[in-house]
């Protein structure tokens, strides 16, 4: 059993066929699915289907992508959500220096509020990170949002960033950047994260690992990331489904007994 701790199957990708998909990816071993919001709308489908699959769990927040969005009643609407029982964390939530979709101050305004939400709500955070490594690092350490835990997903920066996140007790989630000819950062990165505090991720529909590049990413290629981190790691795919899954219970409270894990 593994546990996809990021994707998102409320994109418009999946909407020809997404009952479909969600019901092949528990055939092929797919124990829980963690699916991050990116704006209230987003949000909205994402409680929508947790509601209707049992192994689906949720996050709220706005992406920075979507930070104007961000107001004070969309603060409210965020908090009324987060308080259904299978909404387990404030995410994704962050800075994206490479499309700047939002203004920069924007992002970082949007950013803190939402890791205050999360202290106030007593959830985890969710990270998204994109060439804005000093000016997350700085608002995390500023909000104190060691003080919930969470989980840099798509982990993009170097091992010397690793060791300061590690060392303020956050999680790191690899997903098919693994895989990729050129990889170097995130090859290094994986050898070097302990067993505890590692997540799998495939950002779906995004990130596709080799060899399916091209294609449209689901839960199902979650398979081809464990086997590179086992590769890298030196262990087996076995035990990093194993480590990997105990530790997306730990962080996000996922009720794996009821999956037999």
């Amino acid at each position: 059993m593994i546990i996809d701790s990021h994707a998102h199957y409320d994109d418009e990708k999946f909407d020809i066929d997404r009952n479909e998909v969600l019901e092949r990816i528990q055939k092929q071993g797919v124990a829980r699915v963690v699916n991050p919001s990116a704006n209230v709308a987003s949000a909205e489908k994402c409680l929508k289907l947790a509601k209707e699959h049992s192994f689906f769990y949720t996050a709220m927040g706005i992406h920075p992508h979507e930070a104007t969005e961000m107001s004070d009643e969309v603060l409210i609407k965020l908090r009324e959500m987060a308080d259904y029982e299978k909404v387990v964390a404030i995410g994704e939530i962050g800075l994206d220096y490479h499309y700047d979709f939002s203004p920069r101050e924007i992002q970082k305004s949007c950013f803190s509020t939402q890791i205050c939400l999360a202290k106030e709500l007593k959830l985890p955070l969710i990270f998204h990170d994109r060439e804005a490594h000093k000016d997350i690092m700085d608002i995390i350490k500023a909000e104190k949002a060691e003080a919930v835990g969470g989980v840099f997903h798509c982990f993009t920066g170097s091992v010397e960033m690793a060791r300061e996140v590690l060392d303020m007790g956050f999680y790191i989630a690899l997903g098919g950047a693994v895989t990729f000819k050129n990889a170097k950062k995130p090859v290094e990165v994986a050898k070097f994260i302990p067993n505890d505090r590692l997540l799998v991720e495939t950002d779906s529909p995004y990130m596709t690992p080799v060899p399916f590049r091209g294609k449209r990413n689901d839960s199902g290629y979650l398979e081809e990331i464990i086997k590179k981190l086992a590769e890298i790691r030196g262990t087996t795919p076995e035990l990093v489904a194993e480590y990997t899954s105990v530790n997306a219970d730990r962080l996000f409270g996922l009720n794996l007994m009821e999956a037999e894990i």
